[in-house]
């Protein structure tokens, strides 16, 4: 395990210590586990938006889509408990550029 200094505002320093001791965890770890919450949402995001990217290119190379329509019926019927498939892609007239 490597070691990194940062520095904080004492102010923020405070704050990180009463807020890892009313945790009941130590500075340090409180710390560790903010980075360690930033980075898992920063990778999320960065995944996010390689598969809309990805998604994005793949319409406009097939020009196939789900209507809204379809999504909202599939949506409703899978939150009643209906056992149904997925709508499938296909050409529609108006989706925008």
């Amino acid at each position: 395990m490597s070691t990194t200094t940062i520095r904080i505002p004492d102010d923020l320093k405070a704050r990180v210590a009463r807020l890892a001791e009313a945790s009941g965890v130590s500075a340090h770890s409180f710390i560790v586990e903010a980075v360690a919450e930033h980075v898992s949402a920063a990778e999320a995001r960065a995944d996010f938006e390689r598969l809309a990217q990805e998604r994005w290119q793949d319409y406009q190379s097939t020009g196939l889509s789900v209507s809204i329509d379809d999504m909202l019926r599939y949506a409703r019927d899978l939150a009643a408990g209906k056992d149904v498939a997925a709508p499938k892609a296909r050409k529609l007239d108006a989706v925008p550029k």
